[in-house]
């Protein structure tokens, strides 16, 4: 028997670090249970029932309540008048177990996760199973997306165990935390046998039981391993090559993205084949990043009538999505878009991000300026009710429109997916269209436009799905990134209105006075203390703020964040930082994590923010940390692109030495705009209409006149007043 759960992202490369060497001890224990637990690569089904879970939660009277109703999290909330007697992650959890020597249940999930309410209904609502679990275990209920350093540890435990992972996640561990057991969706039946098994295991197996922990503990603390390489780097556009050549095996040039299904967006990596591209002039590389996103933008996975996208497709024509819609997704391919139309001018990029972004302030922006987390793939208890249409629909709704825009949106009368509905994607182009229709693509796109605008409305009276409207520092900064990649590419102004409110939400909201910054916020209170991502994230934004206006304000900002997390998340003696910080209490493990996933990873991005800071502020030993920490990750760099993407980028700037632009003078702004119309992945602008506080801009101001000085490594060609002119010493 397969069970399905949701899937994590990273499932299939972890296999690199933990799958060859499973613990024999693992394999013991396994076999001392009565099945096989086997985690599928991933769910046509997606996440929902949010709005059952919202019923719940507004009723007066529950029968139940637990632990986590003084919490804050969506998903915690979900479980709060559950039969189990849920703790959220904590000392009091904690203690009781080792005071009651009891087993631990640690269940983590996230609100969206279809699983997760699947087996809530199934196991945690019901009253035998609940009785049982009270009993015999302590619980405990995680947020993946609030404590994704919890979350880390447990996954790694599972993937030691079952070689794969996913959501809902369960990891039971003996009374001081350490893993003996584990696997994610788990039926009724299973979960109670599973749960009677280990157990007793357990009771009659002490010593197994010890071993088993250790092992696992181990293998957990041993993580992602980090080679120290003190050697100085030597990159060349050869090792980008090698990176590419490996890489363009796996990339489907049919269908866009890579030749697997589920297909995920994986920004990062397409920003890093667009820096490639513009280092090599490679043209399979841009090929593979303008299909790409031509076929994710024509695709179901984008909504084509409300914008933004959705977690991934589950099939190779990115038709039919994963329908939940996750802030940081959307946050990075609109820098993604926004980056692919200064390369190419393409038009229909700058309405993919305006769409995108509309969405974004429609249905995920707080009023006072933060992101939420997410939106559910469920309403009505339906995965993508909210969003699928039949044709008898499309038929009443657009009238005498209805046939070209049920063409045009490949719309059938049995149907383009289950039960007779329809997912909204495009198969024929918009030459193609308005040739059979006898209109011109004006015309066509006129009618496509006012068609969106009725169906929008009409679908904006169904039963909504789910908010998850928790706001998340990491997420946030890279929607605030997104915003003003947004803006530097389109030169909207309330693109930069928006990112300036939210870049001032996260000073006032987030941060503290001595630049310590919070994971989370809602309602007004804030519980967690930030991860790297976090930090690593938020700087990357300030930098960029800084670029998008020359406040020093914000590169300063930027340089105190950094400094703080160097004092508390550095290790001296690799170089990289961990996930989290030293005044957290210590969990089994604290893990560095270098990968780049769906999201990259904290330390590239950390190694990215030092180089960028260290040409900033001329300081040298921030570039030569950098290169170490880039040092210490070549091998796998070069041979897993897709997962180093991130790393490659920084590799570039090393492989090719950046430009720094500094643009002076009264009309600065209006230069640095024009500038703005190019895509230059490999230039770090700076200036102001004063010289400013930089050492590049020290003695650059020419009274009377807005002058560019195009420098690399610290000399300057010749001082020009003209864009094109400084375009011409970039490109030589």
């Amino acid at each position: 028997m397969v069970i399905t759960g949701d899937i994590h992202e990273q499932s299939v490369i972890v296999s690199v670090y933990y799958g060859i060497n499973i613990i024999s001890e693992c394999k013991l224990f396994m076999k001392t249970l009565s099945f096989i637990f086997i985690i599928c690569l991933f769910s046509i089904s997606s996440c929902g029932q949010q709005h059952e879970k919202n019923k719940i939660m507004n009723s007066k009277e529950h029968k139940y309540s637990n632990q986590l109703i003084h919490e804050s999290s969506p998903y915690l909330l979900q479980h709060a008048h559950n039969p189990v007697n849920w703790y959220p992650w904590g000392k009091e959890a904690l203690d009781k177990a080792k005071k009651e020597n009891k087993l631990i249940i640690i269940s983590i999930g996230y609100a969206a996760c279809h699983w997760c309410h699947v087996m809530e209904h199934e196991s945690f609502e019901d009253e035998e199973v609940a009785q049982y679990m009270n009993e015999n275990f302590v619980a405990i209920k995680v947020d993946r997306e609030e404590r994704p350093d919890i979350d880390q540890i447990y996954m790694n435990a599972v993937q030691l165990i079952v070689g794969r992972g996913g959501w809902p996640l369960n990891c039971i561990t003996l009374p001081d935390g350490r893993p003996i057991y584990g696997g994610t969706y788990f039926p009724k039946d299973q979960w109670l046998d599973m749960l009677l098994q280990v157990s007793n295991f357990v009771k009659q197996n002490p010593d197994k039981a010890e071993q088993q922990a250790i092992s696992l503990t181990q293998g957990i603390q041993t993580g992602e391993p980090i080679y120290s390489n003190s050697e100085k780097g030597d990159y060349t556009i050869n090792d980008l090559n090698s990176i590419f050549n490996s890489w363009k095996r796996n990339i489907d040039y049919v269908n866009g993205g890579n030749r697997s299904a589920p297909k995920f967006p994986l920004p990062i990596g397409y920003q890093f084949l667009l820096h490639y591209n513009y280092l090599s002039h490679n043209a399979d590389a841009i090929k593979a990043v303008l299909l790409t996103l031509n076929k994710m933008a024509d695709g179901g996975i984008y909504d084509q009538i409300g914008g933004g996208f959705s977690r991934y497709s589950v099939d190779e024509l990115w038709k039919v999505p994963h329908f939940e819609k996750m802030l940081y997704d959307n946050a990075q391919l609109v820098s993604l878009y926004s980056a692919a139309y200064q390369q190419s001018k393409n038009p229909y990029y700058k309405r993919v991000v305006k769409e995108t972004l509309d969405f974004i302030e429609r249905e995920l922006m707080s009023d006072e300026g933060g992101f939420y987390s997410s939106l559910d793939a469920d309403s009505e208890g339906e995965e993508g009710k909210f969003y699928i249409w039949t044709h008898q629909e499309m038929k009443e709704i657009l009238g005498s429109n209805a046939n070209l825009i049920i063409d045009y949106y490949s719309v059938t009368e049995k149907g383009n997916w289950e039960n007779e509905h329809n997912i909204l994607f495009k198969t024929k182009s918009d030459k193609k269209i308005a040739s059979k229709y006898k209109i011109t693509e004006k015309e066509l796109s006129e009618k496509v436009l006012k068609a969106k605008k009725i169906l929008l409305e009409e679908r904006a009276k169904r039963v909504r799905p789910g908010l998850d409207d928790k706001i998340l520092t990491s997420w946030n900064a890279l929607m605030l990134k997104a915003y003003i990649d947004a803006y530097r590419a389109f030169d909207d102004n309330d693109y930069l209105k928006i990112a300036l409110k939210n870049a001032e939400f996260i000073n006032t909201k987030i941060k503290s006075t001595d630049n310590r910054l919070n994971r989370n916020y809602k309602d007004g209170k804030i519980s967690i203390n930030a991860f790297l991502d976090d930090y690593a994230f938020t700087i990357e934004a300030f930098i960029a703020l800084y670029q998008a206006t020359f406040n020093e304000k914000w590169l300063n900002e930027a340089l105190d964040l950094l400094d703080y997390t160097m004092d508390h998340f550095y290790n001296k003696t690799t170089g990289m930082f961990y996930f989290t910080s030293d005044i957290d209490p210590a969990l089994i493990a604290r893990n560095t994590e270098t990968m780049d996933n769906v999201i990259p990873s904290g330390n590239s991005q950390m190694a990215k923010n030092l180089f960028i800071l260290g040409k900033y502020f001329y300081k040298d030993d921030l570039i030569q940390k950098s290169e170490k920490m880039l040092n210490n990750v070549k091998q796998d760099a070069l041979k897993h692109g897709a997962y180093f993407a991130n790393w490659d980028i920084l590799m570039s700037w090393f492989a090719s030495e950046p430009f720094e632009v500094a643009i002076v003078g009264n009309d600065a702004e209006i230069k640095r705009k024009e500038l703005d119309q190019h895509y230059l992945p490999n230039v770090f602008l700076s200036g102001g209409k004063k010289e400013g506080n930089l050492t590049l801009l020290e003695g650059k101001l020419i009274k009377g006149q807005t002058t560019i000085y195009v420098c690399q490594n610290k000399v300057c060609n010749l001082p020009v007043k003209d864009t094109q002119l400084a375009m011409k010493q970039i490109l030589k």
